[in-house]
């Protein structure tokens, strides 16, 4: 319905499969932080689709790798599945991600 009557803007982005798992609303700037499956999406709030970026962080190979040899599901568990987005400071994310059972973090500098 929200589509029909054009009361919505579908993000395009989506199209992989990237199972998201947490947001973070940058309003002074107008801009949505979305922290997804081996990905960090930087969305315009006016138009999501708009001038999107997008950070590939992936786990490291040989930590997918022990993820799988310990019997957890390749295509479901073994990723780098984003789950903090924090504002740091005016110019910084603190973000965390699983990293397949091997956690990691990281600053990214929004520019």
């Amino acid at each position: 319905d929200l589509l029909l009557s054009n009361s919505c803007i579908p993000f395009l982005g989506s199209t992989e499969g990237l199972d998201f798992r947490t947001l973070l609303l940058d309003e002074e700037r107008g801009r949505l932080l979305v922290g997804a499956k081996d990905h960090i999406f930087l969305l315009n709030l006016v138009d999501l689709n708009k001038n999107a970026k997008k950070i590939y962080w992936p786990a490291a190979k040989e930590k997918v790798e022990l993820c799988k040899l310990a019997g957890k599901d390749a295509h479901t568990e073994c990723a780098n599945f984003i789950r903090v987005l924090q504002p740091y400071n005016r110019t910084h994310v603190y973000v965390c991600g699983t990293g397949a059972f091997h956690p990691l973090c990281g600053y990214i500098e929004l520019g």
